[in-house]
């Protein structure tokens, strides 16, 4: 397994509403600009999407995953893993909430990615790092609005 990649951000909602946002992985295509298209195949007696297949424009990176989501440990940990992509070989994936006590959450986001084609490290860190930002900028606005 690769070096994680991750990167933390708070956000001014509370940690119920940024979770219910992550959890709502159908409506991603709406707010994350990587995410093209979101079919949800399986979810749990929650209703928690636990199945997906999606659509990744991450602009060097373009795939076509397919996730399984871990909602055990939710709200305060999402993690999913990749069943079968055209070019990843690996994609995992945790978002940790925590609750501030003060109306705002911290979302630490970590991931890892490998290809099927050689890519250089620093390529590869610098994509998923560039990835996470993107991502978590974007759930800061979905969440504030």
């Amino acid at each position: 397994m690769s070096d994680v990649s991750k990167a933390t951000v708070t956000i001014d909602a509370p940690m119920s509403e940024v979770s219910e946002i992550l959890k709502k992985i159908a409506d991603y295509p709406s707010w994350s600009t990587t995410i093209k298209s979101v079919t949800v195949d399986e979810s749990d007696a929650n209703g928690n999407p636990v199945k997906v297949r999606l659509a990744v424009d991450a602009g060097v990176m373009k795939d076509r995953p397919t996730l399984s989501y871990d909602w055990s440990e939710a709200p305060g940990k999402i993690s999913f893993s990749l069943d079968d992509a055209d070019l990843m070989t690996e994609m995992t994936g945790v978002y940790l909430v925590k609750d501030n006590g003060d109306d705002t959450t911290d979302v630490t986001y970590e991931l890892t990615v490998n290809l099927s084609m050689p890519v250089p490290a620093m390529m590869r860190k610098k994509a998923e790092q560039a990835t996470i930002d993107l991502a978590l900028s974007q759930l800061k606005k979905r969440a504030e609005g």
